[in-house]
């Protein structure tokens, strides 16, 4: 049975994320040992980020929600903003920072990544 997770529930905390710029604050909405291993809610204020780095054996998902910002995947950077889905690959760099005057606030949802095909 599915269950329903309420972020306004979950305790923030204020945290520098990967060696990012400022502090921001995060909560953890639900985490397990399966396929999908987290789904955290995120808010960065003007001037953070989420600095860049890579996952070894799993992807992540950005979902904005609001604010904009600039994402970096794989030394691209690309505009972000409201209803963007952003998908990091395996072991890929990414990073996001606000490049906003409104608190930057998305959604990440965290999978172990597939098998490579032969």
């Amino acid at each position: 049975m599915g269950e329903v997770y309420r972020p306004a529930s979950a305790a923030f905390e204020n945290v520098r994320a990967h060696g990012g710029l400022g502090h921001i604050e995060t909560a953890r909405v639900y985490e397990a040992d399966g396929a999908l291993r987290f789904i955290d809610l995120t808010s960065l204020p003007p001037g953070t980020s989420v600095g860049e780095h890579a996952h070894a054996g799993d992807e992540e998902v950005y979902v904005i929600i609001s604010g904009r910002g600039e994402m970096r995947l794989d030394g691209t950077t690309v505009a972000v903003g409201p209803g963007d889905v952003i998908r990091n690959d395996p072991r890929g760099t990414h990073g996001l920072r606000n490049t906003g005057v409104q608190p930057l606030t998305f959604v990440v949802i965290d999978c172990a990544a597939a098998e490579p095909h032969p």
